[in-house]
């Protein structure tokens, strides 16, 4: 039977994010559910806690790593990396 602990898969090795990245640029977004909150949770490190964001500077940042940035967007929203109220970004 597969049966993890939190622990066992919290250990488990992580992908290395140059994997993803050339040149500074996300070369794509991953299908995997685990690399993409891995990639999602590095993107979000470029924005400061507790700031507000209009949505055409949340594009403004992404789009330096990805062009689709209202997949980059929508993606944050749901893994609660940022909140959306009225167009307005916050990383939580």
């Amino acid at each position: 039977m597969l049966e993890r602990s939190l622990v066992d898969l919290v250990s488990l090795p992580q992908p290395d994010l140059k994997t993803f990245f050339r040149h500074g640029r996300l070369a794509s977004i991953p299908s995997q559910l685990k690399k993409r909150q891995i990639i999602l949770g590095k993107l979000v490190e470029e924005f400061e806690p507790d700031r507000h964001y209009p949505e055409i500077e949340v594009n403004r940042m992404l789009v330096e790593f990805h062009e689709d940035v209202a997949s980059l967007r929508r993606e944050m929203i749901s893994f609660k990396l940022m909140s959306r109220s009225r167009g307005i970004y916050r990383r939580i």
